[in-house]
């Protein structure tokens, strides 16, 4: 079973990733979409910090966004396609996902291997909380892997992983 640690680690892999990903790249890059049916750089990123603040919000801590904010970065939001209404800058995205690091590292790193054990209803099944944070670290490293074709449709040719 994972414990704190390596949920605070595992968590912080995926922010190194996004960011080295995200190195060099301007905020029209993070706008480029692809001819596919994925989300552009910034949504991604954007998305990536909505599911950690669902995973804060599980463990009892704040998130870094509002309601209000989170809205377009939301599953099923439209697709970015240019900048517009609710679409932030990237630079303030990729601090806000610094951020929600900083907070996982403290609520998370706190828990305890018990605290971890306790099961909620999720639906309409009883599921531990170490199982809820395995879901979301499982969505933040699938969206995280989707940085890597991202930062080639910014025209990089590049490989960093």
């Amino acid at each position: 079973m994972y414990g704190p640690a390596q949920f605070v680690r595992a968590f912080n892999r995926n922010v190194a990733i996004v960011q080295m990903q995200a190195e060099g790249l301007s905020h029209a890059d993070s706008l480029i979409q692809t001819p596919y049916q994925v989300n552009c750089f910034n949504w991604v990123v954007g998305h990536l910090i909505t599911g950690r603040d669902d995973a804060l919000t599980e463990v009892g801590a704040t998130g870094v966004w509002s309601p209000e904010t989170e809205q377009r970065y939301r599953r099923e939001s439209d697709p970015i396609l240019e900048d517009g209404e609710g679409v932030l800058p990237f630079g303030d995205l990729l601090e806000a996902l610094s951020e929600t690091q900083r907070r996982i590292e403290h609520a998370v790193g706190e828990l305890t291997e018990q605290q971890l054990a306790v099961e909620s209803m999720f639906g309409d099944k009883a599921v531990s909380l170490a199982s809820r944070l395995r879901f979301y670290y499982f969505h933040d490293t699938y969206h995280t892997g989707q940085t890597e074709i991202l930062r080639q449709f910014a025209g990089t040719a590049d490989k960093l992983i």
